[in-house]
């Protein structure tokens, strides 16, 4: 008679010999799984996305030594970080280092560059406009669309804020 603990189980009913098959494959497969070593990727993830932050930084204050102030000096900074990141791509060498640093490559601006240069690289051989231009932004879109979005209620929220008698955010 079944009880409250094995419910999943009709009444009455054993296990089929396939399901029977299927449990003891999933035990199996459990056992002989590796142990995945997550302090070990937390530390690559964090050197790698410090370093290119470290990139990004040192870009920056380059920039300003010609000229650029703070603020201006960021946009500059960007594109060179994404371009980079698309040779590197082109080339087969960030890939390599994102498999080896997982998600310390994958969260800067670098790696948005680098998920549209792969699905560019990928596709190209289906043509500039249904395979690069169709596939580029399958990735990347809805990033671009959160972004978006998210600008355009950070965007009404600071303009209502202006409204306040206290003047905003300024």
């Amino acid at each position: 008679m079944a009880t409250a603990k094995d419910s999943s189980k009709p009444l009455g009913k054993s296990p089929t010999k396939q399901q029977v098959e299927q449990q003891n494959y999933q035990q199996l497969a459990k056992q002989m799984e590796p142990a995945r070593p997550v302090f070990a990727n937390c530390i690559k993830a964090f050197v790698v996305g410090g370093v290119i932050c470290l990139l990004g930084q040192g870009l920056t204050d380059l920039f300003k030594r010609f000229g650029f102030n703070q603020e201006t000096a960021s946009n500059p900074t960007v594109a060179c970080l994404v371009i980079l990141s698309v040779i590197l791509t082109s080339f087969g060498v960030y890939d390599k280092i994102a498999q080896w640093a997982g998600a310390g490559t994958a969260v800067p601006v670098t790696g948005f560059a680098n998920s549209m240069a792969s699905a560019a690289i990928e596709h190209r051989s289906e043509g500039l406009v249904l395979g690069v231009g169709a596939n580029m932004f399958k990735l990347a879109g809805s990033v671009i669309v959160f972004g978006t979005v998210a600008a355009f209620i950070v965007g009404i929220i600071h303009g209502l804020l202006d409204m306040t008698p206290w003047g905003g955010l300024h």
